[in-house]
């Protein structure tokens, strides 16, 4: 059994199709589809069954591929180990984060970081709320900021970094756009642009015109803050964005005016696996953003807080 042979099966497994699989390792349809037969037949069982013009597992499949996804994982996190022994500051760190987040707040602690060790490597994966705890649990990313904080979860721990306020953004041309400050309230009969279902900015600007007394009524949904503001600055529509998003990336811009009542914010945090210690490269720049967002305890003491608590 060779190492080939698993990882091309778990492609395939995840994948669902030889094709794609293929395409995704780079290699010749022919080579996936000829592994699979001889890891099946030195099994001697069928892990494979067609579905369509999809694979699917069989039983015995499933049982194998949650194996063979340990081993593997168990084998990459070996190699970066024998890595950071050699050189620590050559590491790579895997962190994942929303996309509201990747306009300002990632650029910006990377970039510092790298300063001080410019030979680490970073991979990055953008998702969503349940995604980003999906990929952290799964041993995917190392580390990834989310927002809100998981007010509870057995699988992750971390900290909240920072608490962010949100504005609301306005047409150029609105009524209140030259406001310096304004209650919610003042925006019921506006129609709203907002986050499409998922998106956890959508929950908390919901929650906040609740808390106003009104309903948001939805004119567009969209999936970027790029749109968002786009659509908003075109007329169609008022929004709620947190200051991070607000930074200038094309001249067409909405007015930004502050919310005074009720006040609206989200918590941004920092979390990773809390059965599962971090590699030396990804504890680094843990330490390094605890110290960056002023939260690293005296004597070197680092806070290490179970979600939830």
């Amino acid at each position: 059994m060779e190492l080939r042979q698993l990882q091309y099966f778990l492609k395939v497994a995840q994948k669902e199709h030889v094709t794609q699989a293929a395409e995704e390792l780079h290699v010749a349809q022919s080579a996936v589809s000829r592994q699979i037969h001889q890891l099946e037949e030195e099994l001697g069982v069928q892990l494979f069954m067609q579905k369509g013009r999809n694979l699917q597992l069989t039983p015995v499949g499933q049982l194998f591929c949650k194996r063979v996804d340990s081993i593997l994982k168990d084998l990459d996190k070996a190699v970066v180990e024998v890595h950071e022994f050699l050189d620590p500051e050559q590491g790579e760190i895997r962190i994942g984060f929303p996309h509201s987040l990747g306009i300002h707040l990632i650029p910006s602690v990377v970039a510092e970081f790298k300063q001080r060790y410019p030979n680490v490597k970073f991979r990055f994966k953008q998702g969503m709320f349940p995604s980003l705890i999906r990929d952290v649990i799964s041993a995917e990313v190392d580390l990834a900021f989310i927002s809100p904080f998981p007010e509870k979860h057995e699988q992750v721990e971390g900290e909240i970094m920072l608490t962010e306020e949100l504005y609301a953004i306005l047409p150029p041309n609105h009524p209140l756009a030259k406001e310096e400050c304004i209650a919610l309230n003042q925006l019921k009969e506006d129609k709203f642009v907002l986050f499409s279902k998922g998106y956890s900015l959508r929950p908390i600007v919901w929650h906040a015109c609740l808390e106003a007394g009104f309903t948001p009524k939805i004119a567009f949904e969209g999936e970027e803050t790029d749109t968002i503001r786009g659509l908003v600055a075109a007329g169609m529509g008022v929004s709620i964005l947190p200051e991070m998003a607000l930074f200038q990336t094309n001249p067409l811009q909405p007015a930004r005016v502050r919310i005074s009542e009720p006040k609206v914010t989200r918590t941004i945090g920092l979390i990773h696996r809390s059965d599962d210690k971090l590699p030396r490269v990804a504890q680094a720049f843990r330490s390094f953003l605890l110290s960056y967002f002023g939260l690293q305890q005296q004597n070197g003491n680092q806070k290490n807080t179970p979600v939830g608590s």
